[in-house]
């Protein structure tokens, strides 16, 4: 628990912010031609999960939080908790859904994600850059729509709907970017 300079905060850092816990989801120094140099961050309140902007001067320094990560396998959501259980240990962790309501739809039960915790509390979810998820409800392609880089909506099994080509069927396992929600290829 010591002040960081802003130029040393990076994203996935936990910051107190206002009297708030916050994690960093972006921050970046900017200097434009003929004025001071400033930091902009995009902050998100664990209390209460609200996105905050925050620009603030170079010399500007916040409390950082200790923060370990763990792997653990989702169990099941009960609620307005998700459930995840350590492998070796068995024991459960209860995450509230409020604090990653952005990774809701990339979370399938027996898949192992790694959570953040802070002071021995867990707080969010690091997903991976893309998942695998498989196709639950496709509709059929429309036959003489084959003009360019036509696109269908698809549901897969956490109820993501995501846009696809016009090839993929229901059954199919498909490659998900967590960034975009982009369709990446089959898996």
């Amino acid at each position: 628990m010591a002040n960081t300079p802003v130029n040393n905060i990076r994203k996935k850092n936990v910051i107190r912010y206002n009297g708030d816990l916050c994690l960093v989801l972006e921050c970046t120094i900017r200097t434009p031609p003929n004025n001071a140099s400033y930091c902009q961050m995009e902050l998100r309140s664990l209390s209460s999960g609200r996105v905050i902007p925050v620009r603030t001067n170079v010399g500007a320094s916040f409390e950082t939080l200790e923060n370990s990560l763990q792997k653990l396998e989702l169990s099941y959501e009960a609620d307005g908790n998700f459930v995840f259980m350590n492998p070796t240990t068995f024991e459960e962790t209860y995450v509230p859904r409020a604090s990653i309501e952005d990774s809701v739809g990339f979370l399938v039960p027996g898949q192992n994600y790694d959570i953040m915790f802070v002071d021995g509390k867990p707080i969010t979810v690091n997903l991976p850059a893309a998942v695998d998820m498989k196709v639950v409800e496709a509709p059929p392609a429309v036959k003489g729509d084959t003009s360019g880089n036509v696109l269908k909506p698809v549901t897969v099994e956490t109820g993501l709907i995501v846009n696809v080509p016009l090839f993929i069927k229901e059954g199919e396992i498909i490659r998900i970017s967590t960034e975009d929600k982009s369709y990446l290829g089959r898996a």
